[in-house]
């Protein structure tokens, strides 16, 4: 499921904590390095803002005092 379908909130599903992992295990080694992409920059959106995605990188600078 892709962040821009809805969640079928009549289905439901009950399970043991390891197979739900093993299948959430399995849905993402066969998505595409684009699907991956698209919900890394989602999380980082929601965690970060939409400036997280969007904004450059900051840059540090690190001065050494040379001996």
């Amino acid at each position: 499921m892709y962040m821009d379908e809805k969640i079928d909130r009549k289905a439901i599903s009950i399970g043991s904590f390891k197979e739900l992992e093993k299948e959430n295990t399995q849905f993402w080694a066969k998505a595409s390095a684009a699907d991956k992409f698209r919900t890394i920059t989602y999380l980082r959106e929601c965690f970060y803002g939409h400036e997280a995605t969007t904004g450059r990188l900051q840059r540090v600078y690190t001065v050494f005092k040379r001996s």
